[in-house]
């Protein structure tokens, strides 16, 4: 049925809230309170990355494949990956369906410098806030939570905003025509195309080929030269070079790097797909 998927993943970040989940101060901050957020803007990075500006994602289960990995240190993971050329790294931090956590986020942070996207189904100022405690540098917000009914009492750009004061960056998710044009009016410094349907769960990377031929049609004398990424399907260099020919700036890959044998070489194969 039509936004039962979403209306799940909204009730599981409820329940996560209610169980404190996002309560982070066992095991984030310094003296000041905060980890600190890295030196790099992600959105820069992916302008002036000199091969495939590839996002990679630490998560261990999905909604639709189940377990993904054992879950394991995610600091060696996330050094592996960066190893591999990732110009920034999105980490789960929701632990129903997507075994993620606020404190594998911590543990990244320490060890790396470079951006990092707290991804969760956020719905509330609450998990920003542990957003910026964690040393997160972008949230992702999802447009279709806000648009479909699945979430009350908060909007997109409510919580945008809010994110923004706090110094952090927003990626916008879309995955319709009618979305991105919301996206594309709005202050996000990063809209993000998904090729996966969350009512349904299918892949379909024709998503960011149809968006982005209307994006660059609407585009046309704006002047916006926002950075638009391709979310879900992409499993190969074949299919990053494909996807980039469509337009996308860049691209973020979970599954297929997270299941694969030697994480570094996966992601160095993406990046240096062109």
């Amino acid at each position: 049925m039509a936004h039962d998927i979403l209306r799940r993943l909204v009730a599981n970040s409820m329940a996560a809230l209610d169980d404190g989940v996002y309560d982070v101060d066992a095991y984030a901050g310094d003296a000041a309170g905060s980890l600190r957020k890295s030196d790099y803007d992600l959105a820069e990075r992916i302008r002036t990355a000199p091969h495939a500006a590839v996002i990679s994602e630490i998560k261990f289960s999905s909604p639709s494949e189940g377990k993904l990995r054992t879950a394991s240190d995610p600091a060696t993971i996330a050094a592996a990956m960066v190893r591999g050329g990732a110009v920034g790294l999105s980490v789960l931090t929701q632990p129903h369906l997507f075994g993620g956590s606020p404190e594998y986020f911590a543990k990244v942070r320490q060890a790396v410098d470079v951006p990092m996207l707290m991804k969760d189904i956020i719905v509330d100022k609450r998990q920003i806030d542990a957003a910026v405690r964690i040393g997160a540098d972008y949230i992702l917000l999802i447009q279709s939570v806000f648009g479909s009914g699945a979430c009350t009492g908060q909007t997109a750009d409510g919580l945008a905003e809010y994110a923004r004061s706090q110094g952090l960056g927003v990626l916008l998710e879309v995955h319709t025509a009618q979305e991105y044009g919301e996206a594309a009016a709005s202050e996000a410094d990063i809209i993000g195309i998904n090729n996966r349907n969350l009512d349904t769960l299918a892949i379909n990377t024709d998503v960011t080929r149809d968006i982005l031929q209307l994006r660059g049609q609407a585009r046309q004398g704006t002047g916006d030269e926002r950075v638009t990424i391709s979310e879900s399907g992409i499993a190969s260099a074949d299919d990053v070079r494909r996807v980039r020919g469509y337009g996308a700036d860049g691209f973020l890959v979970g599954s297929s790097i997270m299941k694969s044998h030697n994480i570094e070489e996966a992601v160095r194969g993406m990046v240096n797909a062109y």
